[in-house]
């Protein structure tokens, strides 16, 4: 029998490799992206502060992998509970920045609460299922619809108090993990057909709404997110008003052509076209400076990061663990398809960042746990062969 492998041995090199590269990439973006547009700043200075947000990251990574994550199932109630109150401290004492109610300050410092909530549910929904699945039952519309309605009491209060700060976008990133672990249970593909098509009678009840009965639909949709998809649906119709980021960004991207236009040369980049650049439209730095191949190489790692880490899920042979892994991969899929597609365009523009590109500290933060999370999960994975684990 061989000799199970070392903590060291079992750590995942590739990922790590694959979110040190994206750091690289997001240090370049930041500071092309924001040393035209903050000239009364140091141009190392948003760079400087990311580099802290990252190495914080980094801190909390080797946290979550420190601790067994088959503890996480003591943590996932008390966890969720607090993500709670901490929503409800944002909706009732929050600070208010730019008609959005979503951060809390302490000691000076604002963070937002939602961001950290995507890890509470994801913990919470993966002990959820565990339980579920450790008691056999029968396949049927009825058992499928109780697995179901439990998902949707643990995700939905989360998702429906994000959703009135409003925040639009992390609000669909719950919707997104609450999918995925639907998906993991193990429903018929009639119910997720059942699932899908009550969502597209939600849109077009919506739309009706916007068509016929305008003064309710303002009570559901806020007319800033909805200036928002006007802005997307007709950027050129209004590109002094409501689509112009959209507009501009989408120039800067087609110059960008094959190749790019060279690191700090972008014209859009470097004009300060665009607000909030080194944010959620940090994609634009890259497609107008590195062009096709630069944004290709940069989906080819994210692809490459997704990949290490559904193979860490289907490798695990504890079904809690995949659950955690699966939770991880659906909060990532759906931020970077989201961020990206808005970019160019083919997705409404929310508020939502590019996992560990963007500038900022709550979403990099979260994001970091997640990975220290996958690791985790990586790490304590026996492995077999010939019969014998190693």
């Amino acid at each position: 029998m061989e000799e199970r492998k070392s903590s060291l041995q079992q750590l995942d090199f590739t990922l790590l490799f694959l979110l040190f590269v994206l750091m690289c990439i997001s240090l370049m973006a930041i500071y092309s992206g924001t040393t035209e547009q903050y000239v009364l700043l140091d141009d190392t200075y948003f760079v400087r502060r990311q580099v802290v947000w990252f190495a914080i990251g980094v801190i909390l990574m080797l946290g979550a992998m420190s601790i067994d994550y088959e503890m996480f199932k003591n943590f996932s109630i008390p966890l969720y509970a607090i993500g709670m109150v901490l929503l409800l401290l944002v909706h009732f004492f929050g600070e208010d920045i730019n008609g959005a109610q979503r951060w809390i300050s302490v000691a000076g410092i604002m963070f937002q609460p939602s961001e950290f909530v995507k890890i509470f549910v994801i913990l919470a929904l993966a002990h959820l299922l565990y339980r579920i699945t450790q008691t056999p039952r029968a396949k049927s519309f009825t058992e499928d619809a109780k697995v179901i309605g439990k998902i949707l009491a643990v995700g939905g209060p989360p998702f429906f108090l994000i959703l009135i700060q409003p925040d639009l976008g992390t609000a669909l990133v719950i919707g997104a993990v609450m999918m995925t672990m639907i998906l993991m249970s193990g429903v018929t593909w009639r119910m997720i057909g059942l699932l899908t098509s009550l969502v597209v009678a939600a849109i077009g009840f919506l739309v009706i709404l916007h068509n016929y009965f305008y003064g309710i639909f303002t009570q559901i949709i806020k007319t800033h997110q909805m200036n928002r998809i006007y802005g997307w649906l007709d950027p050129a119709g209004d590109t002094s008003g409501l689509g112009y980021q959209l507009f501009h960004a989408l120039q800067g991207i087609g110059a960008g052509q094959l190749y790019g236009m060279g690191f700090t040369q972008g014209a859009k980049t470097q004009g300060g076209d665009i607000p909030e650049l080194h944010t959620d439209f940090v994609f634009t730095v890259i497609g107008e400076e590195f062009g096709f191949v630069g944004a290709t190489v940069l989906i080819i790692v994210y692809f490459l990061l997704l990949y290490r880490m559904v193979m860490i899920a289907f490798n695990c042979n504890n079904s809690y663990g995949t659950y955690l892994v699966a939770g991880v991969v659906g909060l990532l899929v759906f931020q970077i398809f989201q961020n990206i597609g808005m970019t160019i365009g083919v997705m409404p523009i929310t508020g939502l960042a590019l996992p560990f590109i963007s500038y900022g500290g709550s979403a990099l933060l979260t994001n970091m746990i997640a990975v220290g999370i996958v690791l985790n999960v990586n790490l304590r994975t026996r492995h077999y062969m010939f019969g014998e684990d190693y």
